[in-house]
């Protein structure tokens, strides 16, 4: 009777104790913060063989995530959970099932970050090392390990990387490693706190390690690439330059050469109230970084390589002919001004008037082909400050908005473009493609809340699939409604029977942080891109529901 007790209180004891202790750590969870947001695209589709849309065994066919975040002070942990049941037609097939394919906990004070588990990151420009998210291209190679930043010094922060990159619901077997210094002068020097002049000097290494499995190259296991920034800011001048190198890196996307990659980037610009102007120069030269060296198309790219080419809203503009950037070899040039006509002046009018010019241009670089047998498969070299003579894209375009009064304004965008299907797309003895393209944006307010917007778009070529025209109408019921209804036609098809009406309907509501949409009509096959990181989307036909939401 007497041991009954003593057990008794032994465990009542230890009972009392872990209550306590479970709710000091309840305490501190409820303390904290919990966010996040949470997506479905739902989509049925329709067998459609006037457009090539296919039969989908399915019928139906979802993406969704839901991002869950906790953060409490210091402290901040989360998960994103997807689901591919199965994939949206145009996602890559590895996108399949559910799963949680990031999580990761974070750590930081004053001067220490830590993160174990998943992380985005990106070192200067990102040439040689960007980790990222685009979920419109099904484009993500999170990085799965450990990452510290620290600050050394005022003014003095480095950063380490390592783990392997994400592909699809798995990891990539190759190991990436990295650290960035980023010297910010004015902060480190007293003397230069208040200097007109701001410069900020960076410097990263990153390798990638990858058995060699191929006997037959003699492949590098450990591939090392350097790069060094330099960000000079005074007043409304803004001057940005970084160069890149990779030791030798055969891969797939270079036909295992051994030649050594070289990136350079040279970008300025200069702001003041109603003027803009920047001009931008690109050198890339066998600059594709995998951490897998047989991997293709958008998968395990430890690198980014920016498009320098405008980034165009309108769908005949931004999914007939856009660049993607090649990573082989390119020089690219893009130059953009933005005025802004007074008002009151003759052509501001009462409200202004606002002007945009951007012109982009890629051409191959120059090359001279080597022998293989005896230059220890260098494959080509190259003069580093010549363009080639191969025209890889070129894109003109003017854009002028104006306010005609208190209820009308309107966007009006001319375009001309030479695009490369032969190096863009792959194709075979197709040639470039010369287009101009024009676009008239109407919005009207009918009411406070209330506004209707017509939009025309037309482009007109001699080559390709010929002339098209889009038609776009949409009303606006704010905060909550909207309706669009839209006609893409393929009139100057040279073939009658691809001349296509490519209609689609959609109404949606918003209310507070969430947000439904439903569409239906037909998608035209094509390519859509995201600062020249592109996927192929098929031609669809069907309803798409989209549900959004964020807490």
């Amino acid at each position: 009777m007497t041991i009954c007790r003593k057990y008794e209180f032994f465990f009542l004891a230890v009972f009392l104790n872990s209550s306590f202790a479970f709710s000091q750590i309840l305490d501190k969870i409820t303390a904290g913060e919990i966010h996040g947001n949470f997506q479905t695209d739902v989509q049925y589709y329709n067998e459609d063989t006037i457009i090539g849309a296919a039969a989908v065994p399915e019928k139906m066919l979802m993406n969704g995530f839901s991002n869950i975040i906790y953060s409490n002070k210091s402290f901040s942990a989360g998960i994103r959970y997807e689901s591919y049941l199965n994939a949206l037609q145009g996602f890559p097939e590895g996108y399949r099932g559910n799963g949680i394919p990031y999580r990761f906990a974070t750590f930081s004070n004053e001067k220490l970050t830590i993160t174990v588990g998943n992380y985005y990151d990106q070192f200067g420009s990102g040439l040689i090392f960007r980790s990222y998210e685009e979920r419109g291209l099904g484009y993500d190679n999170a990085m799965d390990g450990i990452r510290i930043s620290y600050q050394i010094y005022k003014g003095v922060n480095i950063k380490g990387i390592v783990g392997k990159q994400r592909r699809y619901f798995d990891y990539g077997e190759g190991i990436v490693r990295g650290a960035d210094l980023e010297l910010n002068v004015n902060e480190i020097f007293d003397s230069l706190a208040n200097a007109k002049t701001r410069v900020i000097l960076g410097g990263s290494f990153v390798s990638k390690y990858q058995i060699d499995q191929n006997s037959q190259y003699n492949l590098p296991e450990n591939v090392g690439a350097f790069a060094g920034r330099l960000n000079v800011i005074r007043g409304r001048f803004n001057l940005y330059g970084e160069y890149a190198y990779k030791i030798n890196d055969p891969s797939a996307d270079n036909g295992y050469i051994y030649k050594p990659g070289e990136g350079l980037l040279l970008q300025g610009s200069y702001s003041q109230r109603g003027l803009g102007i920047s001009l931008a120069v690109k050198r890339i030269d066998n600059m594709s970084f995998r951490s897998d060296r047989d991997a293709a198309l958008m998968e395990l790219q430890i690198n980014y390589l920016p498009a320098f080419t405008r980034q165009h809203t309108y769908n005949l503009l931004a999914t007939l002919y856009p660049y993607a950037t090649q990573p082989n070899g390119e020089m690219a040039f893009q130059g953009e001004l933005i005025y802004k006509l007074k008002k009151g002046s003759p052509l501001g009018g009462k409200y202004g008037t606002g002007i945009l010019i951007n012109y982009s241009m890629a051409n191959n670089i120059d090359t001279i082909l080597l022998n293989d047998e005896t230059n220890d498969r260098m494959g080509y070299k190259s003069d580093f400050l010549k363009f080639g003579d191969d025209v890889y894209f070129r894109d003109f375009n003017v854009e002028i908005s104006k306010k005609f009064n208190k209820k009308l304004k309107g966007i009006f965008t001319y375009a001309n473009v030479a695009y490369n299907k032969d190096v863009i797309e792959g194709k075979v003895d197709y040639g470039i493609v010369y287009a101009d393209l024009g676009v008239a944006d109407i919005t009207y307010k009918i009411a406070k809340k209330h506004a209707i917007r017509g939009e025309i778009q037309g482009l007109f070529t001699d080559q390709d699939q010929g002339d098209w025209a889009t038609v776009i109408l949409e009303y606006t019921r704010s905060p909550h409604w909207f309706f669009a209804v839209m006609d893409q036609y393929n009139y100057g098809n040279p073939k009658a029977e691809k001349r296509v009406h490519y209609y689609y309907a959609s109404f949606g509501y918003t209310r507070n942080a969430s947000r439904i949409m439903l569409s239906y009509g037909r998608q035209r096959a094509g390519i859509f891109c995201v600062g020249g990181v592109c996927r192929n989307v098929p031609a669809s036909n069907g309803i798409t529901l989209t549900v959004t939401s964020t807490f």
